[in-house]
């Protein structure tokens, strides 16, 4: 009974972020056909659960299609009967395109950005085939924090993953619906709804630095229970009369 209820509480809980972000957001209105990235992983799976839920019971009235990325030259071994059983058992029409990426056509990108664009532009292709507005992704609170973070010690820049972006040239928004949602309740979320895990072997992923601010933000949190609320907040508490201004003019 104790572990009914608390997933129960688990579930209530990551439904109530979510739809504060949806809200919050603006992210979906009313005639709305969303294309899902389904990568297979924790956080794509909740996506279907959460938004296949939604768009049956609530308005404003929106429809859903999940879509599955195959990189061809990528040995990511995805199961996808699985995949496509668990998409349609919560009324998510499900689709396949594979595609691929040569790493060695642009030597100033990584692979891992190389790739992530390729999958990018293929989620175009088939949101356009599918007739949708929108291309909602699994990406997370904790994403969210880890790419500010990386964005600022990388490039410079106080920027992230917007929960909505709008692009104008191709006629689409990306919607993060579970911008709110934190990655530790979707892990426990994963282990109670027994999702299956996909076999990802990629030969680039080392090369990624996103583990180490994953270990960044625990550490913050560690400083301050309360660092990612302040984190997010900051995003827009931005002080620019507080901040140096570069005067026009002077040499660097």
């Amino acid at each position: 009974m104790k572990k009914y209820s608390d997933e129960a509480l688990l579930v209530r809980r990551i439904e109530r972020r979510f739809s504060k972000g949806v809200v919050e957001y603006g992210l979906i209105e009313d005639g709305d056909k969303i294309l899902i990235g389904l990568s297979g992983g924790k956080d794509s799976l909740a996506l279907i659960e959460l938004l296949g839920k939604r768009a049956r019971i609530h308005k404003p009235k929106f429809s859903v299609v999940a879509v599955h990325i195959i990189m061809s030259n990528i040995p990511y071994k995805s199961d996808l009967e699985y995949l496509r059983s668990f998409a349609e058992s919560h009324g998510v029409p499900f689709v396949v395109y594979e595609t691929s990426f040569d790493a060695t056509t642009d030597t100033r990108k990584s692979p891992c950005f190389l790739c992530s664009w390729n999958r990018r532009k293929a989620l175009f292709t088939v949101a356009k085939e599918q007739g949708c507005n929108k291309i909602a992704l699994g990406h997370h609170m904790d994403d969210i924090l880890e790419t500010l973070l990386m964005n600022m010690t990388y490039q410079g820049a106080v920027s992230t993953m917007p929960p909505r972006l709008v692009m104008n040239k191709f006629d689409m928004t990306i919607i993060r619906p579970m911008c709110l949602v934190h990655e530790a309740d979707l892990i426990e979320l994963a282990a109670a709804h027994e999702y299956k895990r996909q076999v990802k072997n990629c030969p680039y992923e080392s090369q990624s630095s996103r583990s180490d601010m994953k270990g960044i933000l625990r550490q913050l949190e560690a400083l301050n229970p309360e660092a990612r609320y302040s984190l997010w907040s900051s995003m827009n508490n931005i002080q620019t009369d507080m901040l140096p201004e570069v005067i026009k003019g002077e040499s660097k």
